[in-house]
């Protein structure tokens, strides 16, 4: 995988920067990355639940902290 991405998913969440997420949800090569930013997209577009929004954005925070360690430590696999 492509460390960059992570650090780019990262930048677009806090800069809000939503067409950019968007092109790199279809550019990754992480399927995992590519589906929790479609959901955090999707929750963010499309409001119905505030939590719903807030919990996608925490899964995706999570996936991409969890992301950077592994591969950031690969021995401790």
């Amino acid at each position: 995988m492509n460390y960059q991405d992570y650090d780019k998913a990262l930048h677009f969440m806090i800069w809000g920067q939503w067409d950019d997420l968007l092109v790199l949800m279809v550019r990754t090569r992480d399927q995992f990355l590519s589906k929790k930013i479609e959901t955090f997209l999707h929750a963010s577009y499309y409001p119905g639940h505030e939590s719903q929004m807030l919990e996608s954005h925490e899964a995706l925070l999570n996936y991409i902290d969890h992301a950077q360690t592994t591969l950031a430590y690969p021995a401790f696999r």
